[in-house]
């Protein structure tokens, strides 16, 4: 990892940078694919399959036959830790339930706001190196809650012709209505045009590589999505106070992710950093994935700042997927925290936590998009509908306001609709 001591603020715009390269030959890929899928519909699902995923597809839509058999394959331990985590997601996400809106803002003039489930949802839920089914916990449960009355999960099928079966149970338990053998940027095409099996849906959900990233903001100009996301990263803020192998532990924990990910230390003691450093080699040395880890290290970072505000600034500039904040005294510097996408305040809130059972949900905005969206939450899942009734007297009480400011902006026919109701009646 490079290691800045005290770098001037003329040099943060480069430090804040994701390793996430303009790649052009992406972007054209990944548009060929979408209008493959829309041409050809499932055909060209089957093939990008075949090509990519190296697997035959015959049937896209997973049958009730392969659910239970894959939910008879998960231990019992398994089991019970979705069912955990299931309770405390639901429970949390239960708390963020909208409220309806009903006032009159003057007398006669009535405002209502109502929110309203979007009708039918897609989740992405990757496969690959870790098949995420945590993932489909944190997606299909709001959807749940929320109400919406059709959720559609695509995941990708291995080349051994399976899902894995903590997925098919996680979305089994969670209610999902339909599951696709299907992954990459096809599947996402998929579910923003439909085709022949796969339904078209009103917004995406789920995080996924480049590809995927790429397909969901190419589509995005005909279905909603939640947020742009990309590699998972994370920072640490940490002081002398703080442990050593857990602030390593913590960044290794998003390394592993992929090459792409990014894990970021910020503290302000040096020595403290080079036993950070040490932890993170030793720690590397015993992981399963240390040759991913290494190289999602070789673009992380370590900063070293002379005090804890110039930190935090810092933290809020690089506006982190997963901000960890271990240091003395944490909730002074939580607090000040304007652009994060989940922080975990103090020695024992690991980002493990969040990504699979304290009851947040793990879905992140990326690449410093947290600077202007959240992360996936209940209102995600909701389309918020205006209502307005006025009465006669209430438009009479009105109308001089409406009539000014349409005139003002030159618009007569606005006017004219408030003086036809107003005048002589």
């Amino acid at each position: 990892m490079l290691q800045y001591i005290n770098p001037a603020r003329s040099e943060w715009a480069s430090l804040i940078e994701r390793n996430i390269p303009d790649d052009e030959h992406i972007t054209r890929s990944v548009a060929d694919i979408i209008a493959a899928v829309r041409q050809e519909g499932d055909a060209a699902l089957r093939r990008f399959a075949l090509e990519f995923d190296h697997t035959d597809i015959s049937q896209l839509e997973v049958s009730e036959e392969e659910m239970a058999k894959a939910a008879e394959l998960v231990s019992p331990q398994v089991k019970e830790a979705i069912a955990v985590a299931k309770d405390h997601i639901s429970r949390f996400h239960r708390e963020q339930m909208p409220r309806t809106v009903d006032i009159e803002t003057e007398a006669g003039v009535r405002c209502c706001q109502r929110a309203v489930p979007i009708q039918r949802v897609g989740l992405y839920v990757p496969g690959g190196r870790a098949p995420l089914f945590s993932t489909v916990l944190m997606l299909a449960l709001p959807a749940r809650i929320a109400g919406c009355p059709e959720i559609v999960l695509c995941t990708p099928q291995g080349a051994g012709g399976h899902i894995a079966p903590e997925i098919l149970y996680a979305a089994q338990v969670c209610g999902v209505h339909h599951v696709f053998r299907i992954g990459g940027a096809q599947a996402v095409a998929a579910m923003a045009y439909g085709t022949e099996s796969i339904p078209r849906v009103d917004k995406i959900f789920g995080p996924g590589n480049r590809f995927v990233t790429y397909a969901k903001q190419q589509v995005s100009r005909v279905c909603a999505i939640d947020m742009p996301a990309g590699p998972s990263e994370v920072l640490v803020m940490a002081d002398a106070t703080a442990n050593p192998a857990f602030v390593a532990a913590d960044m290794l924990s998003q390394a592993e992710h992929g090459p792409d990910s990014q894990a970021m230390l910020v503290c302000n003691d040096e020595a403290f950093a080079k036993k950070v450093e040490a932890e993170v080699k030793a720690q590397t040395a015993r992981l399963s994935r240390a040759d991913l880890v290494e190289q999602s290290l070789s673009h992380s970072r370590i900063l070293v700042f002379p005090s804890r505000e110039e930190m935090c600034e810092f933290s809020n500039a690089y506006a982190p997927e997963h901000l960890i904040i271990q240091t003395e005294r944490p909730w002074e510097l939580a607090v000040k925290v304007t652009a994060a996408g989940s922080v975990f305040v103090g020695p024992y809130s690991p980002e493990s936590a969040g990504d699979y059972a304290s009851g947040t949900n793990h879905t992140l905005p990326t690449g410093a998009w947290a600077r202007s969206f959240s992360g996936v939450n209940l209102d995600s899942y909701f389309r918020k509908i205006t209502f307005q009734e006025l009465t006669r007297e209430g438009l009479s009480s009105l109308a001089p306001t409406i009539v000014a400011m349409a005139e003002a902006e030159g618009l007569q026919a606005h006017a004219e609709a408030v003086r036809v109701r107003t005048q002589n009646n």
